[in-house]
C-alpha cells in the first residue's frame, strides 16, 4: 500500500483535495478529526490535559477554544500540549493505516496539517502540498468567522513556509482556479501511482 502525506498551509485547500482523493475511493486519515475525537467527552486525550491546563476542561471535554487561547502565544504551553497529544495521535493513525492495509486499498492519505513540522514526512512514501497564491490563501483564510489579520498572521508564523513545503514535496497540488482543476490534478496522481505499484 502506498501512504502519501497530504499537507499545506492554512487557507490552502487541503481539506477540500483530501475530500477529492476520497471521491476517488481513497481512504483518508484526517489528523484533525482524530483530535477532535480524542478531545470529546470519553476521549483519550481529556484526562492528561485536564492534568496539565485544568481550565480548558469543560463538561468532561477539552474546550478547544480556551485551549488555542492557552497555547497560542506561549511555546511552553504548546510544547507540552504537543507532548500529550502526538502520542495519542500516532495511536489512531496507526490503526487508520491498519484498517486501510485490511480493506486492501492500494493507496491511502494521511491528511496532517503540521506534516513537515512534526516529522510525519519520515513516515510516508510521498508527500503532497497543496498551494495556492498568497492573495488567494489570505482572502480564504479572512473569510472565515471569527479570523482576523493578527490571528492569520501568528498561524502563519508556527506553519514551515509554503515555498519550503513546495520545495519539499514529491507532488504539488495547485488548487488557485477551482475544484475541478485540483480535481483533474489528484486524478493524473492516483493513476500515476497505480501504474507505478503494478509497474
Amino acid at each position: 500500500m502506498i501512504t502519501l502525506g497530504l499537507t499545506g498551509s492554512i487557507g490552502m485547500g487541503k481539506s477540500a483535495t483530501a475530500a477529492l482523493f476520497r471521491e476517488f475511493g481513497i481512504p483518508v486519515y484526517d489528523a484533525d478529526a482524530a483530535v477532535h475525537q480524542i478531545y470529546q467527552k470519553g476521549g483519550i486525550a481529556v484526562t492528561p490535559i485536564g492534568k496539565a491546563f485544568p481550565h480548558v476542561i469543560s463538561d468532561g471535554a477539552v474546550d478547544r477554544n480556551e485551549l488555542r487561547k492557552t497555547v497560542l502565544d506561549n511555546s511552553e504551553a504548546l510544547k507540552k500540549l504537543e507532548d500529550i497529544v502526538h502520542p495519542l495521535v500516532a495511536e489512531t493513525q496507526i490503526q487508520a493505516r491498519e484498517d486501510a492495509e485490511r480493506s486492501g486499498a492500494e493507496i491511502m492519505v494521511l491528511d496532517i496539517p503540521l506534516l513537515f513540522e512534526t516529522g510525519g514526512d519520515k513516515r510516508v512514501d510521498y508527500t503532497v502540498v497543496v498551494t495556492a497564491p498568497f492573495d488567494i490563501q489570505r482572502e480564504r483564510v479572512l473569510s472565515r468567522p471569527g479570523m482576523t489579520e493578527e490571528a492569520f498572521k501568528s498561524i502563519l508564523a508556527k506553519q514551515t513556509p509554503d515555498a519550503e513545503k513546495r520545495a519539499r514535496a514529491d507532488f504539488v497540488i495547485n488548487s488557485r482556479i477551482d475544484i475541478d482543476y485540483a480535481r483533474e490534478q489528484v486524478r493524473a496522481l492516483i493513476e500515476a501511482l497505480l501504474r507505478q505499484s503494478k509497474g
